[in-house]
């Protein structure tokens, strides 16, 4: 069964900056991408960044410039640093992965608050 963990989520001013990491249960070659979503209350789920078996990543326009995604193999770990964090940006933030057998995995999810 795959695991995603995520951590790294917290409280942060306007304009700080948080790392979050997806540690995986087995080596991320096995995916076909894996990426970040979030959950701001009273909203849909909505999508944050993805990252390629290849390599690939993309964002949508609303974190592009701020938000970058990126992995580190050797730890079966994908991470999404956040910059220039706005209160917009308070959500519940979601590790996702796609098997290469085109099945959906989900982490439990981490807290992100940007306040002052």
């Amino acid at each position: 069964q795959v695991q995603l963990v995520e951590s790294g989520g917290g409280l942060v001013q306007p304009g700080g900056s948080l790392r979050l990491s997806c540690a995986a249960s087995e080596n991320i070659f096995s995916f076909n991408s894996m990426g970040w979503y979030r959950q701001a209350p009273g909203k849909q789920r909505e999508w944050v960044a993805s990252i390629s078996k290849v390599g690939e990543a993309t964002l949508p326009e609303s974190v592009k410039g701020r938000f970058t995604i990126s992995r580190d193999y050797a730890k079966h770990t994908v991470y999404l640093q956040m910059n220039s964090l706005k209160p917009e940006d308070t959500a519940v933030y979601y590790c996702h992965a796609v098997s290469l057998s085109s099945l959906d995995y989900w982490g439990q999810g981490t807290q992100v608050t940007v306040s002052s």
